[in-house]
């Protein structure tokens, strides 16, 4: 599981428009990368809306704000264009990445176990390093302090 000042580590996955995103490729900006549960539900709707009302202050600072979930390239889709959304969506339909990342893990809802996606943020640096992260992430508040930490880069 990387940590603050681990080289964050590197993937290429699918986006919209039949497009791929590597991380290693958007060097030099810092990189807000976010990992989010489920397209289209009310904490996921609600992140993806915040990071997007601020997208324009990411830019001014350079930072790319990259949202990962285990959802279809399509469903992506769907969900950016049925709220509008201004950042970028890819898909880890086969968990690799999450698992990497340390977010796929044990959850427990109503008693029961599954397994299934943490909320996190990863803040990236202009080196590939993993600057800040934030774990189990409370979605109110929290693009504005990933703001914040881009800023103080």
């Amino acid at each position: 599981m990387p940590d603050t000042g681990d080289t964050a580590p590197d993937f290429t996955l699918p986006r919209d428009g039949g497009e791929t995103v590597t991380l290693s490729a958007l060097r030099p900006a810092p990189v807000v990368l976010y990992f989010y549960p489920r397209d289209d539900t009310p904490g996921c709707t609600t992140e993806a809306l915040d990071f997007t009302a601020r997208a324009g202050d990411f830019a001014q600072a350079g930072a790319r704000i990259i949202g990962v979930s285990k959802d279809s390239v399509a469903k992506h889709e769907k969900f950016a264009a049925k709220h509008g959304l201004g950042v970028t969506l890819l898909s880890d339909a086969e968990g690799d990445v999450c698992e990497r990342y340390g977010v796929w893990v044990e959850k427990k809802m109503y008693g029961k176990a599954h397994m299934g996606i943490e909320r996190a943020t990863f803040l990236i640096d202009s080196a590939s390093r993993i600057a800040r992260v934030w774990r189990k992430v409370r979605v109110k508040g929290h693009a504005d302090e990933v703001l914040d930490a881009v800023r103080a880069l």
